[in-house]
């Protein structure tokens, strides 16, 4: 069964950007923007890229290498929202001051 994993204290994050994380086998992308802590994959599934070195404004991020936009609360591409294309996202909470993401089995 699928846990909630710890990845970084609330201030480790500052608004508006991202980090990424070992979770699980995998890397994550957290986001913290308007108070609300969202992730998804770390990896742009066009090139590689990091997401969490992306630039962050309103609800996305823009890949640094090639400015793919994804929507940091659902992985959609937003450069093409009819598209299949999307980045995996994760449900997120905070506990005290300790942000924990959850990765499916």
């Amino acid at each position: 069964m699928a846990e909630f994993q710890a990845v970084a204290r609330t201030d480790e994050i500052p608004e508006g950007e991202g980090r990424a994380f070992a979770v699980s086998g995998r890397m994550v992308a957290v986001f913290f923007k308007d108070g609300t802590y969202h992730a998804i994959n770390d990896s742009c599934p066009h090139m590689g890229a990091s997401l969490a070195t992306g630039w962050v404004e309103d609800n996305q991020v823009t890949c640094p290498w090639h400015a793919w936009r994804f929507c940091i609360s659902d992985g959609t591409w937003l450069d093409n929202p009819e598209s299949d294309l999307k980045t995996d996202c994760y449900e997120v909470r905070v506990v005290e001051d300790e942000i924990q993401v959850l990765i499916p089995e």
